[in-house]
């Protein structure tokens, strides 16, 4: 597996800048964010030349853009504010080409009208499951048009919020466009060790076809989240249970500090390497 981390991570806003932090901290690969190049996360354009950057700054430092980050809110209650991010997805992968990569990033979404990353009630909802069908259409339809995958996340506040729901949009959209980004501590809050590792396994064992990018973050004892290696995930069984299933992607930290990210692919390695 490649080591990455997401280039928001670091400061700047310049790609040559970040992307040469991300090398400097021990990491092959980087999920990148348009922040990293001044611009808003889901911009409503970007030139030529802003994409090109990317590209330049990923050869003159050797890292390679695995993905880049494309969340909005997809299941938004507002029609007109999915609408906008339809649009914004079709601007961001029209220059995926330009920037190196196939692989945009996506939020399945909430009800919540203000914040993508916050349960409501309504997630689970027949009309919810609807509007999620009716936008991955959309979605899927412009990743025809510029030739990129889709990841979709199972994270708990959102209404794929499960393997079994990310399963199922799978199937029934029927497009090889949908991949998978497995994120473990996205799976649970609180568990026992035997039951964290059973969702880990059980995950693993219904996604593999579709995983494209493991991501690596973790969780304390409160269920809150925290850096890798600090919490209580048990990485060796998750990293192992990916290998099994014959994962050779990206492994791609998120949710730390930059001065946290050194130590970070560290501790991965070791762990990659049969140390731990």
């Amino acid at each position: 597996m490649k080591l990455g981390i997401f280039a928001k991570t670091f400061e700047g806003t310049d790609p040559g800048t970040v992307l040469a932090a991300v090398a400097d901290a021990g990491y092959a690969c980087t999920q990148y964010n348009m922040s990293c190049s001044g611009l808003p996360p889901m911009p409503d354009a970007i030139s030529d030349a802003q994409a090109q950057s990317v590209a330049h700054a990923a050869r003159q430092s050797g890292i390679e853009i695995v993905a880049v980050s494309g969340t909005y809110n997809m299941i938004h209650p507002d029609a007109s504010v999915r609408q906008a991010g339809h649009r914004r997805l079709e601007v961001l992968a029209g220059h995926c080409a330009s920037m190196s990569t196939r692989l945009i990033t996506l939020c399945t979404g909430t009800r919540d009208p203000l914040d993508q990353w916050r349960a409501h009630p309504a997630n689970n909802s027949p009309e919810a499951w609807r509007d999620l069908l009716e936008a991955m259409e959309t979605a899927v339809g412009i990743a025809e048009r510029h030739d990129v995958d889709l990841g979709i996340e199972p994270e708990l506040a959102n209404v794929v919020n499960s393997a079994e729901n990310a399963r199922r949009l799978i199937d029934e959209m029927a497009s090889p466009r949908i991949k998978v980004v497995l994120d473990p501590a996205n799976l649970f809050e609180v568990a026992t060790l035997e039951e964290q590792r059973a969702i880990v396994t059980a995950a693993v064992d219904l996604l593999a076809d579709r995983i494209v990018m493991a991501h690596a973050k973790d969780r304390n004892p409160d269920g809150s989240f925290t850096t890798t290696g600090k919490g209580v995930l048990d990485y060796p069984h998750y990293l192992a249970s990916l290998r099994a299933a014959g994962f050779q992607g990206s492994l791609v930290t998120h949710g730390l500090t930059a001065s946290e990210a050194s130590d970070v692919a560290l501790f991965l390695r070791d762990i990659l390497a049969g140390g731990r």
